[in-house]
C-alpha cells in the first residue's frame, strides 16, 4: 500500500512536470517610472522631484524564495515557473504624439493652475474649480483646454496599457498617474484627495 502511494505521487509530480506556468505581474514600479518621465516631461521647469511613491504595493513584487514555504519550493524543482517581470514601454508614435500634445497645451494651462482654478482630480484627469473666477471672454477656451486635456489623458492611460499587450492594466496605470500628477506638481497647486475635496498642496 505505501509503495503503491509512493508511486502515485511520483506519477502526479511527472505529470506536473510538463506544465510550466507564467506569472505576468503588473510592474507598479516600473509603471511608476515611466509615469514621472511622462509627467516630469509635460511639466517642465514647473514641477518638481517627488518622492518615490510609498502606496506602491509590495505584492506587486516577486516574494523572496526564503520566505515561501518549503512545498513551493519543491514543486518549483518540478514545474518550472516563468516569472514575466514586464517592463512598461511608453515609446510608441501614439504615446509620443499625446505627451507633445499635453506639454504644448500646458502652457497655457498653467496660469490657471498657479491661480487655483483648476486643480488635478483623484482620478488622474483635471477639472474647473472656480469658474467664477474666470474672465467671460477666457472662460470657453479655458473648458475647451480641459476638456482636450482630459481626451489627450484618457487616451494615453489606454495607450500605455494597450501597447504594453494589457488593456486590462489601463485602471492600475491611471491611477499611479493620478498620484503622480499630484507628487511631481508645484507646490500651491490644487488637487482632489480620496474623498473628493480640494486641498492645496
Amino acid at each position: 500500500m505505501q509503495r503503491s502511494w509512493h508511486y502515485g505521487f511520483v506519477f502526479l509530480f511527472l505529470l506536473l512536470a510538463g506544465c510550466v506556468t507564467i506569472n505576468v505581474y503588473f510592474p507598479a514600479a516600473a509603471a511608476q517610472e515611466a509615469a514621472d518621465r511622462i509627467i516630469r516631461d509635460v511639466y517642465g521647469e514647473t514641477g518638481e522631484k517627488a518622492v518615490p511613491d510609498k502606496e506602491t504595493p509590495p505584492s506587486a513584487e516577486p516574494r523572496s524564495r526564503l520566505e515561501r514555504p518549503l512545498w513551493i519550493g519543491l514543486l518549483e524543482v518540478v514545474i518550472p515557473t516563468a516569472e514575466a517581470a514586464a517592463n512598461i514601454d511608453v515609446s510608441s508614435p501614439a504615446i509620443r504624439q499625446l505627451q507633445a500634445a499635453m506639454k504644448a497645451r500646458h502652457q497655457q494651462l498653467r496660469p490657471w493652475y498657479d491661480q487655483g482654478v483648476i486643480g488635478m482630480t483623484r482620478d488622474g484627469l483635471i477639472a474647473i474649480r472656480d469658474l467664477k473666477a474666470v474672465p467671460l471672454k477666457d472662460r470657453r477656451r479655458l473648458k475647451q483646454l480641459v476638456a482636450e486635456e482630459n481626451r489627450d489623458r484618457k487616451a494615453l492611460y489606454a495607450e500605455i496599457a494597450r501597447v504594453n499587450g494589457h488593456p486590462e492594466w489601463e485602471a492600475e496605470i491611471r491611477g499611479i498617474f493620478a498620484r503622480r500628477w499630484i507628487d511631481n506638481a508645484p507646490s500651491g497647486w490644487w488637487y482632489q484627495d480620496a474623498s473628493g475635496g480640494w486641498v492645496r498642496k
